[in-house]
């Protein structure tokens, strides 16, 4: 019982900070500014439409819920940083779209077995630190027959490499903590799912970002409003060699990636996986 309630312990105390992670900065101004259309993206390939019950997992402020709300599904948008949905429920009011919001861990979804139609997660889960976890909880709760669809960032696009950058200069993860980048494999999502998904569909897209003038401004940007990095960075704030380290290494990584296709800014495509399938009966 001692070592149950140690573990317990632990993840609570894990699963705090990575709600603190995600509270600061401002991502909800990330989604809407720098990927405002990838949400719907993954609703017209998961075929949402009204009369179908759907949950967006990790939903953040509602990138791919507002939209499948839109489309007419009853929805709840589901996420560990609950401080996301003032920002998702304003986008929401001004579309006109109704939805349902509720604070639910990905690893232990407060919700039946099989109860709803469509369960979907728009570089949401990925950011759940046990892969297996997470994803027996989107199958459990996805009724036979039913859609599962993800959208995450590749291992090898940009945001990953990204990741890779920022890991030197964090702290070890957890044990049995996993990269956010490997839903972007699709063996490795096919792993997770196993034989309880049929119908795979599964392509690896790029999505257009020319918001940032240059390689700085793409660095200051995730520095000022994404929790990961904020969070790095924060780490290291006592030794400016790290510091800079970073920060050249960030800058690196936009100028490495910049199309040069842009009238005076910086254009890069960020690479994720498109993955749906359906769950077997």
């Amino acid at each position: 019982m001692t070592m149950q309630n140690s573990a317990a312990d632990s993840d609570r105390a894990l699963k705090s900070k990575h709600r603190a992670m995600w509270a600061q900065g401002d991502y909800p101004s990330v989604a809407a500014e720098v990927i405002p259309g990838l949400g719907a993206i993954l609703v017209e390939a998961c075929g949402v439409r009204s009369g179908l019950r759907v949950l967006d997992v990790g939903a953040g402020s509602g990138n791919a819920a507002i939209p499948a709300a839109l489309a007419g599904a009853d929805v709840v948008a589901s996420d560990l940083t609950p401080e996301l949905f003032e920002a998702g429920r304003a986008v929401a009011e001004k579309q006109g779209a109704r939805l349902t919001w509720q604070e639910a861990d990905a690893e232990a979804l407060p919700f039946g077995d099989a109860e709803f139609d469509t369960v979907l997660s728009c570089v949401g889960v990925m950011f759940a630190p046990h892969h297996q976890q997470a994803a027996d909880e989107l199958v459990r709760v996805c009724r036979p027959g039913g859609t599962i669809g993800l959208l995450n960032w590749t291992p090898q696009g940009l945001i990953g490499r990204m990741f890779a950058a920022m890991k030197p200069y964090a702290p070890p993860p957890p044990p049995g903590a996993q990269p956010p980048p490997l839903w972007g494999d699709e063996d490795h999502v096919r792993a997770l799912l196993g034989d309880r998904i049929t119908d795979v569909g599964a392509e690896r897209r790029t999505v257009r970002v020319d918001r940032f003038e240059t390689p700085e401004a793409f660095r200051d940007y995730f520095k000022e409003r994404y929790g990961p990095t904020i969070t790095v960075y924060k780490l290291i704030a006592d030794d400016p060699e790290r510091t800079a380290a970073l920060d050249a290494a960030l800058v690196d990584l936009a100028r490495d990636g910049d199309l040069g296709t842009g009238s005076g800014g910086t254009v890069l495509e960020w690479e994720y996986l498109l993955f749906t399938a359906r769950r077997a009966a």
